[in-house]
């Protein structure tokens, strides 16, 4: 059974940091394409990063690039987000992805985690 675990998120101050954490079973990380999306209320699901199983490039979004690291850990099966100077805006349900692609298109990954809630407020 294809499974996709996200944990890490929760309320932070703006500016402060949160490192997201998404296992993997029933399948190897490695394989596939990785990502993570987000979706903020009212708004469509947005790729954030993502690391292409192909050449083992990595895309960010404009709105994470410099703040956002994506990465992975072939030996725990796990991909991690570690998200620096976080603003209001980055306000969200962040989703890990797993799939057979070389893009970070939303469309392309059918098995993703439940969701974890990022909330930067003071």
């Amino acid at each position: 059974q294809v499974q996709l675990v996200e944990s890490g998120g929760g309320l932070v101050q703006p500016g402060g940091s949160l490192r997201l954490s998404c296992a993997a079973a029933g399948f190897t990380l490695d394989h596939y394409t990785i990502g993570w999306f987000r979706q903020a209320p009212g708004k469509e699901r947005e790729g954030v990063s993502c690391i292409s199983s192909l050449d083992g490039s990595i895309y960010y979004a404009d709105s994470a690039k410099g703040r956002f690291t994506i990465s992975r850990d072939n030996t725990k099966n796990t991909m991690y987000l570690q998200m620096n100077d976080l603003k209001p805006e980055d306000t969200a349900v962040y989703y890990c992805t797993a799939g057979i692609t070389t893009r970070c298109v939303r469309t392309d990954f059918a098995s993703w985690g439940q969701g974890t809630q990022v909330t930067v407020s003071s």
